[in-house]
């Protein structure tokens, strides 16, 4: 599940990615709203932590850019600009909720964890397919009713494998879902990631297996 967080306070957009980090969320950071965009143009995240007061435009704007593309990409607006007024333009420029700084972390999280809950958005809590599921807050994949241990970036293919269930996934789309806004990437990574937990479901008896579309990237299907 990876956030990206646009916030040109160093502080802040430091405390908000240890926080998030730790909540079992992957954060991208950006401080501008220039940079905002190339990163949304570039990678699909689960959600948008948005402040308004950017250093070179209206945080806004943002929004209004994924709204005139229809992109429903969830944003939560975090701003210090509190008024009733700037609430409601927040909101009626498309953005799905909106809290005022100083706010209680627990209910920032709670907050991202109901947009990412609501029918049609980019998460959902339990994801299901032959006979494997995968609980995406507690992080945990069950074989049949029995719990079974794969590792962070094993899980992370999983579940963008998962939500498309049936459908070929793009190299480039497991990658920005695995590493976001990172260049430090190895070439061979996904495929590294995707050989050992194909192992792990062989090993576990999953009803499913990953296929690799050569030169196109990834699909997860259920054994006839």
């Amino acid at each position: 599940m990876r956030l990206l967080i646009v916030e040109d306070n160093e502080e802040m957009a430091r405390l908000l990615k240890t926080g998030l980090t730790a909540k079992g969320f992957d954060v991208d950071v950006t401080g501008t709203a220039r940079a905002a965009s190339a990163a949304l143009a570039r990678t699909r995240f689960a959600a948008v932590i948005l402040d308004l007061g950017l250093p070179d435009a209206d945080g806004l704007s943002i929004v209004r850019e994924l709204r005139q593309r229809n992109d429903p990409m969830p944003v939560l607006i975090l701003t210090a600009r509190g008024s009733a007024q700037q609430r409601v333009d927040g909101l009626n420029s498309g953005a799905d909720d909106y809290l005022v700084k100083p706010f209680a972390f627990e209910e920032l999280v709670a907050r991202i964890q109901a947009l990412l809950r609501r029918p049609g958005n980019f998460l959902g809590h339990s994801l299901r397919f032959g006979n494997v599921s995968l609980d995406t807050e507690a992080r945990q994949v069950f074989v049949g009713a029995r719990p079974w241990y794969f590792s962070s970036r094993e899980i992370d293919v999983l579940e963008v494998l998962m939500r498309r269930a049936g459908a070929v996934v793009a190299q480039r789309h497991v990658e920005d879902h695995l590493f976001g806004l990172s260049s430090d990437i190895e070439s061979n990574a996904v495929e590294v990631y995707v050989h050992r937990l194909r192992k792990h479901l062989a090993e576990a008896k999953a009803t499913v297996q990953v296929h690799t579309i050569r030169g196109v990237g990834y699909v997860v299907t259920e054994k006839s």
